[in-house]
C-alpha cells in the first residue's frame, strides 16, 4: 500500500506543478489577470504541491542511508527555506497581485525571488534528510521548473521597472 500512496503523491504533487506553470505562461501571455480568485486558486494549488512534496519524500520507497549530519544539513535546507520563504513573503506581503514599486528593501536588498529560493531549499532538504532516491531525482525535475517560473517572472519585471538591470547586478537568484 506504501508504494501505491508513493505514486499517488508523485502524480499529485507533478499535476500540482504543471498546473502552476500553465498558470504562469498564461499569465505572462497576459491571457490571464491576477485577481483574487486566481490567488485563492493558486494558494490552493501550491498548498497541494507543498503538502504532497513533504509527504512524498517520506514515503520515498528507494532509500539510501544517510550519515546523520548529511540528513541533519537536508533539514536545516527546509528550516532555512521556510524562513527565506515566509521573510520575503512577510516584506512584499502577496503572492500574486503586488502593484506597487520594486522592493530592494530586507531579503529582497540580498536575494530577488526569496520565495523561490526558499521553496528550492527545501526541494533540496526534504528528500536529502529523508534519504530518498526518487524524491531526490524529482527534486532535480522540479528545480528546473521553478527556475522556468522566475525566468518568465524576471522578463516581466524587466519590462515593469527601469531600475531592474541595475537591481539584477546587485542581488543574487
Amino acid at each position: 500500500m506504501k508504494k501505491e500512496h508513493f505514486f499517488i503523491l508523485i502524480a499529485v504533487c507533478m499535476i500540482a506543478h504543471i498546473l502552476r506553470t500553465v498558470y504562469e505562461i498564461l499569465k505572462h501571455k497576459k491571457i490571464l489577470k491576477p485577481n483574487n480568485l486566481s490567488f485563492i486558486i493558486v494558494l490552493i494549488n501550491m498548498l497541494l504541491l507543498w503538502a504532497t512534496w513533504f509527504a512524498l519524500c517520506s514515503l520515498d520507497i528507494y532509500k539510501i542511508t544517510l550519515p546523520d549530519i548529511i540528513r541533519y544539513l537536508g533539514i536545516s535546507f527546509v528550516g532555512l527555506g521556510i524562513i527565506v520563504f515566509l521573510t520575503g513573503l512577510l516584506t512584499i506581503k502577496s503572492l500574486e497581485s503586488y502593484e506597487g514599486d520594486l522592493i530592494t528593501r530586507g531579503i529582497y536588498s540580498k536575494i530577488r525571488h526569496p520565495m523561490y529560493f526558499g521553496f528550492i531549499l527545501w526541494l533540496i532538504g526534504m528528500p536529502i534528510f529523508y534519504g530518498g532516491l526518487l524524491s531526490f531525482a524529482l527534486c532535480i525535475l522540479f528545480i528546473a521548473n521553478v527556475l522556468f517560473w522566475r525566468y518568465l517572472e524576471e522578463k516581466e519585471l524587466v519590462n515593469r521597472f527601469s531600475a531592474y538591470k541595475d537591481y539584477k547586478k546587485k542581488t543574487i537568484f
